[in-house]
């Protein structure tokens, strides 16, 4: 059966390999990214491989994950446009950029890592609800670690290395405490580290080279949104370099992410934080 995806940062990398692997299976794919001319370049690669349903249900949507702002119209778009949603890939990301912090004072990880699917999500929650088993999959890493909240607040500086890691380690934190929170809504929440240093423009710029194809993560990715091998799993972190170590292609595993993300204490100091911050900005 036909499923309709919406993918964040589809205009690159893994994101933009799962939409035209979903598309060329039947499903409506609906893609996101910043630039509105390469989105739709995008958009038009991926209608061009699409079969079945998704033949007239290719499409996308602009925003700039850097203002929440543009992430909340975003939502309201996609809640306008579609009739339902049935699975949501929070797979926009970013571990380096030209300017370090956003408009609001804020670092640019934590924002398009971890509030932008925050604040998305939760607005396509009703979305997600509407008709049977929805899922949702965020794009963690293997990188994780501790976050500082004064640099969360935007009051200290975090090198590009940290402030990724900890960007994801609070998204992972999110989606175990996410699964919880909706358990009875029949949705499912998967975190998912989806290989080290893939063969993506965001790996090769960052660390100047990569250990696995691009492939592997769009694989685990397309899997983890369709498969009936994992339509009863939630709350869980798939770690994509289980089983072959970081190097090599094999599909990896379920795994224990980094121990604050099952911490209840760290969770709920977590969404404080997050809200605290969210109350401080000015969103329309």
């Amino acid at each position: 059966m036909s499923k309709t995806i919406l993918i964040t940062g589809s205009t690159d990398g893994i994101g933009k390999l799962a939409a035209l692997k979903l598309a060329a299976a039947g499903h409506q794919v609906y893609l996101h990214g910043r630039n509105s001319d390469k989105l739709a370049s995008v958009v038009a690669e991926v209608k061009a491989v699409a079969t079945g349903a998704a033949l007239d249900n290719i499409d996308g949507f602009v925003a700039d994950f850097s203002d929440l702002t543009d992430v909340r119209k975003m939502a309201a778009e996609v809640k306008e446009k579609l009739p339902k949603l049935d699975v949501l890939i929070n797979n926009a990301g970013i571990y380096t950029a030209a300017s370090a912090m956003t408009k609001d004072g804020l670092d640019v990880r934590f924002v398009v890592n971890y509030l932008a699917p925050y604040e998305l999500t939760n607005a396509l929650l009703p979305l997600l609800k509407k008709f049977g088993k929805a899922r949702i999959v965020n794009l963690s890493s293997a990188a994780q670690a501790p976050i500082s909240y004064k640099a969360f607040a935007g009051q200290a500086s975090l090198d590009d290395k940290d402030a990724y890691a900890q960007s994801k380690l609070a998204l992972t934190m999110w989606s175990m405490n996410l699964a919880d929170t909706i358990v009875s809504n029949d949705i499912n929440v998967i975190a998912v580290n989806p290989g080290s240093l893939l063969n993506t423009k965001m790996a090769n710029d960052a660390y100047g080279q990569h250990w696995s194809s691009a492939d592997k993560g769009a694989d685990i990715l397309t899997e983890l949104a369709i498969s009936d091998e994992f339509a009863s799993d939630t709350g869980k972190y798939f770690n994509n370099d289980i089983n072959n170590g970081v190097h090599g292609d094999k599909k990896g595993a379920f795994g224990q992410p980094h121990t604050d993300a099952l911490d209840k204490e760290a969770i709920a100091e977590l969404e404080r934080q997050t809200q605290q911050v969210l109350q401080s900005l000015s969103l329309d």
